[in-house]
């Protein structure tokens, strides 16, 4: 994983919160590989323990907990934030809990990083293209205000401007990365708000019909787990000042839902049943990136496409469900 990266990160003291989860941990790995110094803060609420390799060190509790928070970033040079509730639907039963966990805890890991990261300290933000809202087939660029459509949406576009307010206050170099549909190896699908593709991948494995909501023509820019990793790393090695930026992390190419259904019934050589139900509230129809801020800023490009990673995605939960 970007090898080339490896004077930047080799015994640099990094934290990274949220990092037992589907994103985090595939970045704690690359982390190590690279030889950092990871440090992870987790409350374990859908994260595991197991997906930790060695010789990361955990501290179990949450960005909401002072003192967790302070012991995981105490002498980080980077902080890579992607602690976060970050269900759509799920944010319209519970915004509070939404609004306190993303907002209220991404103030708080500004404040210890602070009071306890090292002098110069960097923040990479996890942000979401939610915040565009739903603008129809057009290629979301960072330039459109956001529109955000969730309480989901609404406290990932509020922590972004958190961040850029500390850079102007405090000379914070940071950056929000808004991602799109990240998926891959790791992504829980034992949740009724779980990402579309484990939710499928599941179902497909098990012989049972898929729900669509909507009627499966809306389209997302599905975007491999590696390909976000290696956003963070170049983000958090980049020698070019940050000053809060928000830059589209994606593949930059866009399917719609029945065509990734027939994808990977081919992928694993079964005939996908699916039924329709109602689309779910806060869920945006379209979603396509413009990805040439991330390449001019960071020199992000996106490796992995949307086959090669089904293949992969589907290979793991193929094992997971063997084993289980």
């Amino acid at each position: 994983m970007l090898p080339e990266l490896e004077p930047a990160y080799r015994g640099r003291r990094v934290c990274v919160t949220g990092g037992a989860g589907f994103i985090g941990s595939h970045l704690v790995s690359a982390l190590v590989e690279l030889g950092a110094d990871v440090s992870v803060i987790d409350d374990l609420s859908t994260g595991r323990r197991r997906n930790l390799p060695e010789p990361a060190r955990l501290v179990a509790g949450s960005i909401l907990e002072p003192a967790a928070l302070a012991k995981a970033v105490t002498g980080a040079q980077v902080i890579f934030h992607l602690a976060a509730l970050t269900s759509v639907a799920e944010s319209v039963e519970r915004p509070e809990d939404y609004l306190q966990v993303n907002d209220a805890g991404t103030l708080r890991v500004l404040e210890a990083a602070r009071a306890a990261a090292a002098p110069d300290h960097r923040v990479v933000y996890a942000a979401s293209s939610s915040v565009y809202g739903d603008r129809g087939e057009i290629a979301l660029v960072e330039s459109l205000a956001p529109k955000p459509a969730s309480p989901y949406a609404a406290s990932k576009c509020a922590g972004e401007q958190i961040l850029s307010a500390y850079a102007v206050c405090h000379g914070l170099s940071c950056i929000s990365l808004r991602y799109f549909n990240i998926f891959g190896p790791r992504q829980q699908p034992d949740s009724p708000y779980a990402a579309v593709i484990p939710r499928f991948a599941e179902a497909l494995l098990a012989g049972r019909r898929l729900t669509v909501y909507g009627d499966g023509t809306q389209t997302r820019d599905f975007t491999h787990v590696a390909d976000a990793v290696r956003a963070n790393l170049l983000a958090g090695a980049s020698e070019r000042p940050l000053r809060g930026e928000s830059v589209n992390i994606a593949c930059g190419r866009r399917s719609d839902l029945l065509t990734l259904i027939r994808l990977m019934g081919e992928i694993l050589g079964v005939e996908p049943a699916y039924e329709l139900a109602p689309p779910r509230a806060g869920e945006v129809k379209h979603s396509l990136a413009d990805i040439t801020a991330a390449g001019e800023l960071l020199g992000y490009r996106p490796l992995v496409g949307l086959e090669k990673g089904l293949k992969e995605t589907l290979a793991y939960f193929a094992d997971e469900s063997k084993s289980s």
